[in-house]
């Protein structure tokens, strides 16, 4: 014959530690209501009064029920909490004494959660991490709503609208592409949506993270700043793909290549005398005092490509 099992020995999984009393009465209530037994908690079924002969098995059956109630919560809560209710022979005056001593002002729990959602940043957390940390403080605040906003199909909706906004808002700046993109969208996804592109655009960026790739979404995730050069520490380094001339500065040929200084090495190395449309000569030259061969004085320049670096 099997044996009847004894479900007193149940207990809720979250435990009461005083600052989720509305989350724990919550899951108390519904398992209560499961079992139904909510009723010896909101006074429904009360112990009888008028012992009779044929009452005696009500009453066993309710102080079965009643201790049975009275085990789960103890089970439930922490154990300096768990002392406090051995005053109390009634599940009633458990549940009553828990409420009265942890049940705050529906605005002062709320002014908490914000200020809670508002301090709360991503930073190191990874996308699930944070939607996990931001959704349990969302669902706090939502206990703290009546049944009339529940049934209100706009302020639902404001709230996801609120809701998708704090939650991009707290984003890092490496998603600050997406974010941008999925706030100009019309009409708005939903959160868990936008947590699931998020999700994706995480896996990539760690991806090109891992190969040293720049993010097309986020260049700045992984750039380098480029190193100055040493006499122009405002002007970072540019690496010239095409021909500049380092004297006039035009592009297109070099510096060897610059017509009046060709010109001029030209008439040096076939020692011709220097045009007069060509630039000053140097000082400490002089020019020759007959149409032979030029030559220079002692010290000076008689090197072209010397004359040519002071041009």
């Amino acid at each position: 014959m099997a044996t009847e099992r004894d479900d007193s020995l149940q207990f809720v999984r979250v435990r009461l530690d005083g600052k989720n009393y509305s989350y724990w009465s919550y899951v108390m209530r519904n398992f209560l209501k499961g079992k139904k037994m909510w009723g010896y908690v909101s006074g429904t079924y009360m112990i009888p009064k008028n012992i009779k002969e044929g009452d005696v098995v009500l009453i066993d059956t309710w102080e079965a029920s009643n201790a049975k109630i009275i085990t789960w919560i103890n089970n439930s809560v922490e154990y300096s909490i768990g002392t406090q209710l051995a005053k109390y022979e009634t599940t009633k005056e458990v549940w009553d004494h828990l409420q009265r001593l942890f049940t705050q002002s529906n605005f002062a729990k709320q002014y908490q959660l914000e200020n809670d959602i508002r301090a709360l940043h991503q930073k190191n957390m990874s996308i699930q991490e944070f939607y996990f940390a931001m959704i349990d403080l969302w669902d706090q605040l939502a206990l703290t709503e009546s049944a009339e906003l529940k049934a209100c199909g706009a302020y639902i909706e404001r709230r996801e609208h609120q809701r998708l906004v704090q939650f991009l808002t707290a984003l890092r700046s490496d998603f600050e592409g997406l974010r941008g993109s999925i706030l100009h969208r019309s009409p708005l996804p939903s959160v868990d949506s936008v947590v699931s592109e998020l999700l994706t655009e995480e896996i990539r960026l760690q991806s090109y993270s891992e190969k040293g790739i720049l993010s097309a979404s986020n260049p700045s995730v992984l750039a380098v700043p480029s190193k100055p050069f040493s006499n122009h520490q405002n002007k970072p380094y540019t690496r010239v793909g095409f021909k500049e001339c380092s004297f006039c500065k035009q592009k297109g040929h070099w510096k060897a290549q610059y017509p009046k200084l060709k010109h001029q090495n030209q008439a040096w190395k076939s020692g011709s005398q220097l045009q007069s449309n060509v630039h000053r000569p140097p000082q400490g030259y002089k020019p020759p005092h007959h149409n032979t061969a030029a030559v220079a004085s002692p010290g000076s320049i008689t090197d072209p490509n010397t004359l040519a670096e002071q041009f």
